[in-house]
């Protein structure tokens, strides 16, 4: 392999001066169409060349366009997301704090009430310590008055 024959060379160069007349005058002539041709042959696989070149660039730019779209909607999605919970965020920031001044409000309802029944427990000793204040009077009173009625009687 990568080895040419005597054969092979021959053949090729054969195959080359094909056409090519042995006449002395008309050589240069031949020779001038042959290079005209070997470069209209060089230019056609070189526009060829430029050609898949332009495709290839083409076929990338669109597949890098496709990657990046395709990443672009990821990173738009999870911006999208982003901001939502930002929001979510700063919605539940506002509850927390109302629902705080909220149950602040509670307790000092709460409390209010636990010293207003405090205050009525101390009504009702109050009351309970007038009224045995008015009995005793009541039976010194009585007594009293018995014993003026039995002085009285005697």
């Amino acid at each position: 392999r990568g080895q040419r024959t005597r054969g092979s060379t021959a053949s090729a160069r054969s195959r080359l001066l094909t056409g090519i007349s042995h006449k002395p005058h008309s050589g240069p002539k031949m020779l001038s169409r042959l290079l005209k041709e070997h470069q209209a042959k060089q230019n056609e696989r070189k526009e060829l060349q430029e050609k898949r070149r332009r495709e290839a660039i083409a076929a990338a730019t669109c597949l890098t366009e496709a990657l990046v779209d395709h990443l672009n909607v990821g990173v738009a999605q999870a911006y999208v997301n982003q901001r939502k919970l930002d929001h979510e965020v700063k919605t539940l920031q506002v509850q927390a704090s109302q629902f705080s001044k909220q149950t602040a409000q509670w307790i000092s309802m709460v409390e209010g009430f636990n010293q207003a029944l405090k205050e009525i427990g101390d009504v009702e000793n109050w009351a309970r310590s007038i009224e045995m204040d008015m009995r005793t009077i009541a039976t010194a009173l009585e007594y009293v008055h018995k014993g003026q009625l039995q002085s009285a009687g005697s």
